[in-house]
């Protein structure tokens, strides 16, 4: 899942008198990629009818888990026999659909009529590349696309953290991290997912590619990863378990605090923090102190929970992990601008730190297997969220791409009293920037 770290950024910059403001620079970009998009509408003006979903999105659907009793090594052996496929996007039966003038020309009635196939292509591959569509150019485009092929929309995994923010909130259309402050920070692969909530798939849509170079999106098939990482190192973090921590609050003012007074003011700031912050992130995040060796550092951890997960269809196992993103040692390699309140790290299940070793193990088999996807302009890029990771390249000059996610849970199950979304709001507004 995307941290604090990718939404959080220079928010608080120093402008020079004279200069605009950050957030008329602000104002002004988006504007400017907001009326590249309208410029790219195109004539849909079926899609264009459909009611606002803005108080009918259900709520991200709950993790499920089974990982217990997997053989590591058996499962590794199997993948080698099997000779998985080096590319989904490579050879005569792939997940790459490219528009002929006739499926342009039939709009949505393309995506009804072909909606069984290519739910069958996903389950096949785990994504579907479609390029060359003129309808996804517009949110409304968008949701028709996918509303068309079937998929069921819900709210992103952490929506009251309000660290995306929509890009048509009508259209269950979030914006992806396209903040020209990020554009240098390299997202590594993860699953949209948290222990306890994610999405079922994903749709990432392409408005507009990056202007000057950069910025392709990045996918890797959680069964290649499992199959390539060492089998010790993957049996050690399986055994051991991992747990995230996902923010740090750095309070060396209460190292000032004299005698026993100390403890009492860490155990209280401990206590409100826990109990006002931590429940807007939806992910029963414990505070713990000192757990990275900085004392004063109170760092929020989710629970114990494996870095491998049975795909809930196929029962096959597969790396569900976040750590290639979110591993401090990795991060720490590349270049990275957030503020350290939004860096995040991967312990073993009981807090102790995974060797340098262990988490190169981890990228070399992450990065062996990351395809590149060059989308352009109407491209979307649907993902099954449990078996395939995503991440995006740096980049430079302007870029627009946003994402959908969707839940299978049967309909008289999901929570249809969506969060409040009073945090995200604000967040976006005074801290992330509209």
């Amino acid at each position: 899942m995307l941290s604090f770290a990718a939404a959080a950024s220079s928010s608080y910059a120093l402008t020079p008198a004279g200069a605009p403001s950050s957030a008329a620079v602000r104002a002004t970009r988006t504007s400017e990629l907001r009326a590249i998009a309208e410029l790219m509408r195109p004539a849909a003006p079926d899609a264009a009818k459909k009611p606002s979903l803005s108080d009918r999105l259900p709520d991200c659907p709950p993790t499920l888990w089974d990982a217990s009793d997997i053989d590591v090594a058996e499962w590794q052996q199997k993948y080698r026999e099997e000779d998985l496929d080096a590319n989904a996007f490579d050879g005569k039966d792939t997940g790459v659909v490219v528009a002929t003038a006739e499926a342009n020309a039939a709009g949505i009635a393309h995506f009804t009529e072909n909606a069984e196939k290519y739910r069958a292509m996903m389950q096949k591959h785990g994504t579907v590349w479609f390029r060359n569509f003129d309808l996804m150019k517009t949110p409304e485009g968008f949701r028709a696309m996918w509303e068309a092929i079937g998929l069921e929309t819900c709210l992103d995994p952490i929506h009251t953290s309000g660290l995306r923010k929509f890009l048509s909130k009508s259209d269950a259309v979030y914006e992806e991290v396209n903040k020209q402050s990020l554009s240098k920070h390299y997202i590594g692969l993860h699953n949209e997912s948290s222990e306890k909530k994610s999405a079922t798939y994903g749709a990432f849509v392409c408005f507009m590619p990056a202007t000057v170079s950069g910025g392709e999106f990045l996918i890797a098939d959680g069964e290649k990863i499992l199959r390539d990482i060492p089998t010790d190192v993957l049996t050690k973090l399986y055994d051991e378990k991992v747990r995230i921590s996902v923010a740090n609050l750095d309070l060396d003012v209460l190292d000032a605090v004299p005698g026993d007074f100390k403890g009492q003011a860490m155990d209280f700031a401990k206590a409100k923090i826990g109990e006002k912050v931590a429940p807007k992130f939806d992910m029963d995040l414990e505070m713990v102190w000192g757990t990275d060796g900085k004392d004063m550092r109170l760092q929020a951890i989710e629970p114990t929970q494996s870095p491998i997960n049975r795909h809930p269809k196929t029962g096959r196992p597969v790396w569900f992990c976040n750590m290639h993103n979110h591993a401090r040692f990795l991060r720490d390699r590349r270049f990275c601008g957030v503020p350290e309140v939004g860096m995040t790290d991967v312990f073993f299940g009981d807090l102790g730190t995974i060797p340098g070793e262990l988490c190169n193990a981890v990228n070399e088999a992450c990065e062996k297997n990351i395809v590149k996807v060059p989308m352009k302009a109407g491209d979307v890029l649907l993902i099954d969220n449990y078996r395939v990771l995503h991440g995006r390249d740096i980049f430079e000059g302007d870029r627009l791409h946003a994402v959908s996610w969707f839940t299978d849970e049967p309909e008289e199950q999901r929570k249809v009293q969506k969060p409040g979304d009073l945090l995200n709001t604000f967040i976006n507004k005074f801290v992330v920037g509209d």
